[in-house]
């Protein structure tokens, strides 16, 4: 298997465990991984959320990291990556306003390349309408951006995954086995033990 090169969109309140594991897992494996923000550059940082399920109506809040971005937005180009990462937390609430990184979620799906988005996530490819006629499974109050967006939400144990095409999605980040698996096999990235 030949090493990818994966983009993952962040911004500040980006979830903690959202952007922090799959940035490890796959770089763990041998891909290289672009963590970028709009207005940022490598070395600079976003905070993160942690966001628990406590038994409240929705998730709680507490704060968490400061994630440092390891390149800078404005040299990204589309073509120069193999696969998209789309984490969830608040980031993608307002990343969904940059017409810059619409235009790249745009382009990875017309190339249809991997996209991965969990949780809020999903937002961001409502948000650059490319599920139109398309299942896509996210955080449950993110189920309406999906259908208004044209898409189906599918509904799916927190822990579960959904794989349709080129898009791997799932709930939250109890899902990261289940969706960084879908994700690494969409990648062609085989583990062997």
């Amino acid at each position: 298997m030949a090493a990818k090169k994966i983009l993952m969109l962040v911004g500040d309140y980006v979830e903690d465990y959202e952007v922090m594991v799959p940035f490890q897992a796959l770089q763990m494996v041998g891909h290289t991984v672009h963590a970028v923000c709009p207005n940022k550059k490598a070395g600079d940082f976003v905070r993160t959320a942690i966001h628990d399920f406590e038994g409240d109506q929705t998730y709680s809040e507490k704060p968490g990291h400061n994630f440092v971005l390891n390149f800078d937005f404005a040299q990204v180009k589309a073509e120069d990556y193999d696969a998209l990462v789309v984490p969830g937390g608040r980031s993608p609430e307002y990343l969904r306003l940059n017409a810059a990184v619409l235009e790249l979620v745009q382009a990875f799906d017309d190339a249809k390349k991997p996209i991965a988005a969990v949780c809020h996530g999903p937002q961001l490819l409502a948000a650059a309408g490319i599920l139109n006629g398309r299942e896509c499974a996210a955080y449950p109050a993110c189920g309406p951006d999906v259908e208004m967006a044209g898409g189906r939400y599918v509904e799916l144990d927190v822990a579960a995954v959904h794989v349709e095409g080129n898009l791997v999605t799932a709930p939250a980040w109890p899902a990261h086995p289940a969706w960084l698996a879908g994700f690494l096999t969409l990648l062609g990235t085989k583990i062997t033990l």
